[in-house]
């Protein structure tokens, strides 16, 4: 597969373009300085220079990918405006640009608190505001998404072992979950969430899918299977 990953200089988005290079995948990231070039190459990935916020359109950097994954963040120090144009506007640039371009697959990173951004505090409530309307632009763009919610990132090592609780989308549920409902707190390593999304784009099962992400007791491949 040709997967573009939009924010690819993010500390999940290096691992999982390295776990996608390592599998044979021609893995892309997508990131705006070029001085970030050499450390995606030296991941096993393909640098593409563009800029989310600037950028008109993303057609050019999405076109002949099999996949696109939203890894991008205006990050903690951001303030409420970059928080739009990245968090919010780099996700919907990016699904319209799979959407032109022809690129059904889109996996989202989000975060857990998007589901309820109104009991979150300043400036998170800035932030989760725009994941959460992320989040529903992607849901109704028609494209077989998938969304992650990864509870707090740390740096330990990756178990494998990790827990989710899910919201299927009622506009394409089938059939009831087995999982818990959304609105879960915890931690989880950036190793396991790179394993996740790599797992995520091979699964289709997960289509139409949002869930949260945790540090659990099952296996990746069983937990994504359960729901």
């Amino acid at each position: 597969m040709d997967i573009l990953v939009a924010g690819g200089h993010g500390k999940v988005a290096l691992r999982l373009l390295s776990l996608l290079a390592a599998r044979g995948h021609t893995a892309r990231g997508l990131v705006r300085s070029p001085a970030h070039a050499a450390d995606l190459t030296a991941a096993g990935a393909v640098p593409v220079i563009g800029d989310l916020e600037k950028d008109e359109t993303l057609d050019a950097y999405v076109k002949g990918a099999d996949a696109v994954v939203f890894a991008a963040g205006a990050g903690p120090g951001s303030g409420p405006e970059r928080k739009r144009t990245v968090d919010l506007g780099g996700a919907v640039k990016l699904a319209d640009a799979a959407r032109a371009t022809g690129v059904r697959r889109y996996v989202m990173v989000s975060s857990i608190g998007a589901d309820r951004p109104e009991s979150a505090g300043e400036p998170m409530r800035e932030y989760l505001v725009a994941k959460a309307e992320a989040d529903e632009y992607v849901r109704a763009s028609g494209l077989d998404y998938t969304i992650v919610r990864p509870g707090s990132l740390t740096d330990d090592p990756g178990t494998g072992l990790v827990k989710v609780s899910t919201d299927s989308d009622p506009r394409r549920k089938t059939h009831a979950s087995s999982l818990p409902e959304l609105g879960n707190r915890g931690p989880v390593p950036r190793d396991d969430v790179a394993a996740v999304l790599a797992a995520v784009l091979i699964t289709p099962a997960t289509i139409g899918k949002t869930f949260e992400l945790f540090t659990g007791d099952t296996p990746i491949h069983v937990a994504l299977a359960a729901g």
